[in-house]
């Protein structure tokens, strides 16, 4: 429950920021004409996020047992490949998200373009959208409880409606920098158990056959129905009994990603004030 919570909660944060932060904008520029049109481009691309979601799940319940195993593995990567880029990108953005967005709406509204604020969010809430149905059908594939792993990203998604609200009303004050570090250290942490997922079914596909000892045993410590298999499993993606292969890929995933989220950014120097005689 708690990894997809995570997970609709980041994605969903993302795209209510952006969205928030142009309707506040329009709000406050009183061009409520402009934000129908926005509102109607997020509804858009919220229906076509969840028929691509609809249809990848159909896909995968449609094959046979080995090509559904090779679907679960592209699905996989796909969505670790989608998390890695959206820790990195947020990383870098993150602080002049706000002064961005704003600059590129008042630019918009300056040549008479609708269209560009509606694209804006429409991208926006599609391309979140996106990663999340495939990020969550790819943890929804490893998960032990999928109705409550289906309620985790339910309550993720509506606690990130409501920050958008309070953004985009103006009550709403959140440190971007230190909520996209916290949540994006979890994220690293379920990709690279859902990596070792993949690495699995890949071999249950027959695409990887190599690295398959065991590494180590774990059943001392993730024992099935307790807290602790629960909090291992669920939350870090880790195996009672991971092979070479499941323990490397997790490995040289999760350490490097985690390093990267928890190493201090520099801060811009600032430009020097100007002297006077």
């Amino acid at each position: 429950m708690l990894p997809t919570f995570v997970i609709g909660l980041r994605e969903g944060v993302e795209a209510a920021l952006i969205v928030g932060i142009i309707a506040a904008f329009l709000r406050q520029e009183n061009r409520m004409d402009a934000l129908r049109h926005v509102w109607a481009g997020v509804g858009v691309a919220v229906l076509l996020c969840a028929a691509v979601g609809v249809t990848l799940h159909l896909v995968d319940t449609d094959l046979p047992q080995r090509q559904q195993e090779g679907l679960e593995t592209i699905v996989g990567l796909a969505a670790v490949g989608m998390v890695t880029f959206m820790i990195v990108w947020m990383r870098r953005h993150a602080r002049g998200l706000r002064k961005e967005l704003e600059r590129n709406a008042a630019g918009a509204l300056a040549q008479g373009s609708i269209i560009a604020l509606v694209a804006m969010a429409f991208f926006a809430v599609l391309r979140e959208g996106f990663e999340t149905a495939v990020f969550l059908l790819a943890a929804f594939q490893s998960a032990a409880n999928p109705g409550a792993a289906g309620a985790g990203a339910v309550i993720g998604v509506a606690v990130a409606i409501a920050i958008g609200w309070g953004i985009y009303r103006g009550g709403v004050r959140i440190n971007l920098s230190r909520f996209f570090r916290l949540t994006a250290l979890v994220l690293v942490l379920v990709a690279a158990g859902l990596l070792a997922q993949a690495a699995h079914t890949a071999h249950e596909a027959g695409w990887l056959n190599l690295l398959q000892d065991q590494a180590l045993d774990l059943s001392w410590l993730i024992v099935p129905g307790s807290v602790t298999s629960s909090l291992l499993t669920g939350m870090l993606g880790l195996q009672p009994q991971p092979t070479v292969a499941e323990a490397a890929v997790y490995l040289l995933y999760a350490v490097p990603m985690a390093a990267y989220v928890l190493w201090p950014q520099r801060s811009r120097p600032r430009a020097p004030a100007p002297q006077t005689a």
